[in-house]
């Protein structure tokens, strides 16, 4: 015969009953066999604890308890079937809630991070989109984040890091060369809508940052990664220069230097004028600009040199000649 834990102390049981009622509100469905184990109590104190939650709660505004003011549960399925099942919930109820919508944006923003090579492990992150779902003031708008151009390239990628091997691609460099990388993935990183992989680059023998719309043809190899995360120290920057970089003189809004910080060269001097700042980025060529331009439209303007400014200018009158 199983020998029967000892009575609890009252301190015991009230902490006991204080971690029993949101681990019940966590569970549509529970076992008493199952509360019991975690919890490592006799099943028979578990029942009592259940039986007393359902005589608690707050009373309303009349200082008196009415039905609504209680804890209940499906007692059929308790008494015949062992089975605990909250069928209504105070107290928790009264607490700031999120909206529904608010609820589904932060699911939506829950399943776009499952898509992360580092959030490989995604059983936490459906345990947590299941609780905002019941969490919430109301249901939640169904909905799913549409799969995008890059998601083939980032499994590949997450299988990689996981498997702790090299990865093989084509990539288009922004000077237009092609060229075949072999490199150890260390990091994914995300700017705006734009992916990029961090790695050691074997060829270049250097870490080197890679745009992950730029590669094509990637495989996994087989063979073991070299360097590791903690072997290399990435740069804080998503982008670094070298000494091939080309500089561009710009004059932006003060407001938006922050965008573009990892592309002022360190040192570089900044003449601030109403709110305008002139400074100087760097570009591995003229035509990686387009897209610079092209997020701060109205906001930076290309100063110098001459041609750089005709790159931009070049760029910006083809698209307005679509539309002509």
């Amino acid at each position: 015969m199983a020998e029967r834990r000892k009575p609890m102390q009252a301190q015991d049981k009230l902490a006991f009953l204080l971690a029993l009622v949101p681990y019940l509100m966590d569970r549509d469905r529970v076992s008493v066999a199952e509360a019991a184990e975690h919890f490592g109590v006799d099943q028979e104190q578990l029942r009592d604890a259940v039986r007393l939650i359902a005589v608690s709660g707050i009373p309303g505004e009349t200082n008196a308890y009415q039905p609504g003011d209680l804890f209940d549960i499906a007692w059929d399925d308790f008494e015949e079937n062992d089975q605990i099942v909250l069928t209504h919930q105070v107290a928790i109820d009264d607490s700031p809630r999120f909206s529904a919508r608010e609820a589904a944006a932060l699911i939506a923003g829950l399943q776009y991070l499952t898509a992360l090579p580092e959030n490989a492990d995604r059983d936490a992150i459906g345990s947590l989109m299941a609780k905002l779902a019941r969490g919430a003031s109301a249901a939640p708008s169904q909905l799913a984040v549409a799969r995008s151009e890059t998601d083939e390239t980032l499994a590949t990628i997450r299988d990689a890091v996981i498997a702790g091997v090299q990865l093989e691609f084509d990539y288009l460099s922004s000077r237009g060369e092609r060229e075949r990388r072999r490199v150890d993935p260390l990091r994914i990183e995300s700017v705006d809508q734009d992916w990029y992989l961090r790695g050691w680059d074997h060829l270049r023998t250097a870490i080197r940052t890679f745009r992950l719309d730029r590669i094509d043809d990637l495989v996994a190899t087989e063979e073991a990664i070299t360097y590791r995360p903690g072997d290399v120290k990435l740069p804080e920057t998503l982008f670094t220069g070298t000494p091939e970089d080309q500089l561009v003189t710009v004059e932006v809004s003060a407001s938006a230097i922050p965008l573009i910080e990892d592309y002022i060269p360190e040192g570089a001097v900044r003449e601030e004028r109403d709110g305008i700042i002139r400074t100087s980025v760097r570009v591995a060529h003229f035509h990686g600009l387009k897209r610079l331009v092209a997020g701060l439209s109205g906001v930076l303007t290309v100063l110098d040199p001459p041609e750089a400014r005709q790159v931009v200018a070049g760029w910006a009158r083809a698209g307005v000649e679509r539309y002509l």
